[in-house]
């Protein structure tokens, strides 16, 4: 009776640490990537950032882009800098995944998220030429280029490469949030 009792002991505790972990859950898909389902996932990166393990989606856009603006006003803080974006591209391996269509980024602790493509639209002033780019993923960062720029730095990736560069904050691109 006291052996069934301390291992029932043990079983609650083990659940109730196992509860607690809110960063994500990791399971492994049919292809041998990681999925993480909700929260943050701390890829061991060195300033601590956490990254969300999934975009934001946007109900006003069939993409689920947003306008820097529109990204800024909603997530505040929560967009990455410019810093955090190359502190990814820099700390982490980046494994392209043709079958899911997008890249395991993978921390230097071992723990992943999975950024998908996302579709890049641009829609000039004059209202008559659009862009419209796949086979990339934008993601915005809170940072202009300087105090009077309508430039955002962004990082972008595809099957061959990751970047950072800056683009206008008219375009619509991805978002990806942190929790520092």
């Amino acid at each position: 009776m006291k052996k069934l009792l301390f291992l029932s002991i043990i079983c609650l505790t083990v659940l109730a640490i196992a509860s607690c972990d809110k960063d994500s859950t990791e399971t492994s898909s049919t292809d041998g990537t990681d999925i993480i389902q909700e929260g943050y996932v701390d890829l061991g990166l060195p300033s601590g950032t956490k990254w969300k393990a999934t975009n934001e989606t946007n109900p006003n856009d069939e993409n689920n882009l947003y306008r820097y603006n529109e990204a800024k006003e909603k997530y505040g803080s929560g967009l990455p800098t410019k810093q955090q974006l190359e502190e990814l591209k820099d700390n982490c391996q980046w494994i392209w995944n043709d079958t899911r269509k997008g890249c395991k980024v993978v921390g230097p602790n071992g723990k992943s998220i999975f950024l998908p493509l996302a579709k890049y639209d641009y829609h000039y002033c004059d209202g008559n030429t659009d862009i419209s780019w796949e086979g990339f993923t934008w993601l915005w960062s809170s940072t202009p280029v300087d105090s009077d720029s309508v430039y955002i730095w962004y990082l972008y990736f595809n099957s061959d490469r990751v970047n950072i560069a800056y683009w206008d904050a008219l375009s619509l691109l991805a978002v990806r949030l942190v929790q520092n």
